[in-house]
């Protein structure tokens, strides 16, 4: 049972959410056979408080 995980800065919509979780399981339907009800996909919805990127954090970054 393929599980995949995706790290998203919070904001998306949820149509954007939809939209990530049918195209992953469409691709590791399509990579590696795996019926489409085995795929199972997590998005995490990361604070931008709690993300750096060069030491400082997304959120003061402005992005």
């Amino acid at each position: 049972m393929p599980f995949a995980q995706i790290y998203l800065l919070e904001g998306r919509t949820e149509e954007q959410k939809r939209a990530v979780i049918q195209k992953v399981t469409q691709a590791l339907h399509e990579a590696l056979g795996s019926p489409k009800e085995n795929v199972r996909v997590w998005i995490h919805d990361m604070p931008k408080e709690n993300w750096g990127i060069a030491g400082v954090s997304a959120k003061d970054l402005g992005r």
